[in-house]
């Protein structure tokens, strides 16, 4: 019987995983504070999702004077979130990037006193602001104007099952491998049907319910 066809060990997916984000960069406290800013997180975001831009680029697409993101595109770039484009750009134009790998927000060295606590939810919850209002704005957009192909190439789903912790480890982890082989395989790829498409993953425990056991 050939072995191809038996699923990865759990043990070996995990420790794949491990491996590539073993130099995810774990953002401490100034870091976190250099992006406790509503426009730094867009900008932010617009880096990671759509690749370099420059301080007009990002001044048209946000609504904002290009004086102002010029400002916060320098406060990143203090604390190397992100860096200046080599070789792009000449004169006054200078193109920015997000040096490419994971980063981690909620690290518990970075959140030990309230002040950095709250640091730490202001840049979460902006993040999740941005990527639930980015999921409304897809679902309103392919009502009617997303063309058929990206519809039926796009998933929105929600389900729910009963795991211990170690179940969902196994889960999460098999989740991330997949994605991690898919940004690692098509983080360049260009093309005309090529878009930028964002890939969410959520596994966490609902609350308690009293009498639900």
């Amino acid at each position: 019987m050939s072995t191809h066809d038996e699923p990865e060990p759990e043990s070996d997916i995990a420790a794949r995983v491990e491996v590539h984000h073993a130099n995810d960069r774990v953002l401490d406290a100034p870091a976190l504070r250099a992006l406790a800013h509503p426009l730094r997180v867009k900008i932010y975001d617009i880096l990671s999702q759509y690749g370099p831009q420059t301080a007009s680029s990002l001044a048209e697409r946000l609504g904002e004077s290009t004086g102002s993101t010029s400002y916060h595109l320098r406060a990143l770039a203090r604390q190397d979130l992100i860096r200046e484009r080599p070789g792009q750009g000449s004169g006054r134009e200078r193109w920015w990037e997000r040096p490419a790998g994971g980063i981690t927000m909620s690290a518990a060295g970075a959140a030990k006193t309230p002040a950095a606590r709250a640091v730490t939810q202001l840049v979460t919850g902006e993040f999740f602001r941005l990527r639930q209002q980015a999921l409304l704005d897809f679902h309103d957009q392919a009502i009617g104007e997303e063309d058929d192909q990206w519809q039926d190439a796009s998933l929105i789903s929600t389900a729910t099952a009963r795991l211990t912790p170690a179940q969902s480890a196994e889960l999460t982890h098999r989740i991330m491998a997949v994605i991690d082989e898919t940004v690692e395989r098509y983080r360049n790829q260009e093309g005309e049907d090529v878009r930028p498409v964002t890939i969410r993953a959520d596994v966490f425990p609902l609350p308690e319910i009293g009498g639900v056991s």
